[in-house]
């Protein structure tokens, strides 16, 4: 364990200051909250990133910066711990990638930035996305998931990379075989960190922690930010700069919402096959709230003729790639799917999105929904509403100050 340890948690666990923040770049000292706030890069030669970097981005077919990522990246850049809020869709994963190339010196081979995401998936779509941008950059990149074999994964970190992509049981199984160093590390970004700072990753993020430098410059990216969620922050950042789209603005704008009451759960499946029956959609998601219930629904609609795949947790990796890469190509036309799905898989021909149940968590509503008309596109939301189901569709509308009309005849929707 490097002789930096501790200082980051155990100052604040024992109610102590975390130390000064050393990361800010000289000419961004002075930077607040406030000066953020108003500094919007207009274009992405606004954030003054190396000309390589700058290649990367237009060659990956961005043209000009998203809300989040005329406001987010450059708070990162600065060196400043950054929390930072917005809609599934809008540019999250390019935000704090940017950032995280611009900061890493690449003649220093040594691990220089972790970026941890609470699925395997989302690894993979993150290291997409990274390698894409560094394509003219001398960066190499490394991702730690379950699915690469132990030793693979130990083979690849020995190579010195400069980022590391991973899901945290994987990068702390890396630091404890003393195979990840952290000694040279500068920031550590942990994205829908409203996934990650719940219970069940929240002690694996905090043993991370434990063996981190000091003064790393942490970063928060999700979707939703829950109350609790600050509380959790104050822990291990400093003085964040919070760039934060208002709940009420996370919007559902541009998709509509329906819900047909199906009474009873027995009722779903004949509505369902009704509903392809008649409604010509290029690619939809079906959400279920259990494996079992995707692998029914998937078997019954494959006996019915429809072309569905199914994914979820319990599959193999390399088969839940696959499955990824088919759909994304509109090899198959719908795709059935627990919630695993729904946290930051970008699949851009979704306009309808059906929950097959309504999601037990509220959140959870918009990050499956938020698969649906991306980037503004229009989209449709489906829920399938049972006499249990009245209330928890109430809590919903209630949160999100949105309101979930009736289906109309399915003609009037085409």
């Amino acid at each position: 364990m490097s002789e930096h340890t501790h200082d980051h948690t155990t100052a604040a666990q024992e109610g102590g200051e975390a130390p000064e923040n050393t990361n800010i770049r000289p000419d961004a000292i002075g930077r607040d909250q406030k000066f953020y706030e108003t500094a919007v890069a207009k274009s992405f030669e606004d954030l003054n990133v190396k000309d390589t970097l700058l290649r990367g981005i237009y060659g990956k077919g961005f043209e000009l910066p998203s809300s989040i990522q005329q406001r987010a990246i450059l708070p990162v850049i600065d060196g400043h711990d950054v929390i930072g809020q917005a809609q599934s869709g809008t540019g999250k994963t390019a935000t704090f990638t940017i950032g995280v190339l611009q900061r890493v010196d690449e003649n220093l081979d040594k691990i220089q930035a972790i970026i941890l995401t609470h699925t395997r998936e989302l690894a993979l779509q993150v290291n997409e996305v990274a390698t894409s941008l560094s394509d003219y950059m001398g960066i190499k990149i490394n991702l730690s998931i379950g699915g690469i074999s132990v030793k693979e994964n130990i083979d690849m970190l020995n190579a010195n990379p400069h980022v590391v992509i991973g899901t945290p049981g994987r990068v702390l199984d890396m630091i404890n075989k003393k195979v990840l160093s952290t000694k040279f590390l500068k920031i550590m970004v942990i994205d829908e960190a409203d996934e990650m700072l719940s219970k069940i990753f929240m002690n694996q993020i905090y043993e991370i922690f434990r063996f981190l430098p000091g003064n790393i410059q942490v970063a928060l990216f999700s979707a939703t930010m829950p109350a609790e969620f600050f509380d959790l922050t104050t822990r291990f950042m400093r003085d964040p700069i919070k760039i934060l789209v208002k709940t009420d603005q996370l919007t559902l704008e541009g998709i509509k919402q329906y819900y047909i009451n199906v009474e009873r759960n027995e009722f779903k499946f004949d509505t369902i096959c009704d509903l392809y029956g008649k409604f010509s959609v290029s690619q939809s998601i079906i959400y279920c709230n259990s494996k079992k219930i995707v692998d029914d629904l998937d078997h019954k609609l494959n006996e019915n003729g429809f072309a569905v795949s199914k994914i979820h947790g319990k599959m193999p990796q390399e088969e839940r790639n696959d499955i990824m890469a088919r759909f994304r190509k509109g090899e198959t036309r719908i795709l059935v799917s627990t919630d695993l799905l729904s946290r930051g898989i970008d699949v851009q021909q979704v306009s309808v999105v059906i929950n097959y149940d309504i999601p037990q968590n509220v959140e959870n509503y918009l990050h499956r929904i938020g698969r649906s008309g991306r980037f503004g596109r229009k989209g449709v939301a489906i829920n399938f509403m049972t006499y249990y189901d009245v209330k928890n569709l109430h809590e919903i509308e209630k949160y999100y100050s949105t309101q979930i009309d009736e289906m109309p005849n399915l003609e009037s929707l085409i």
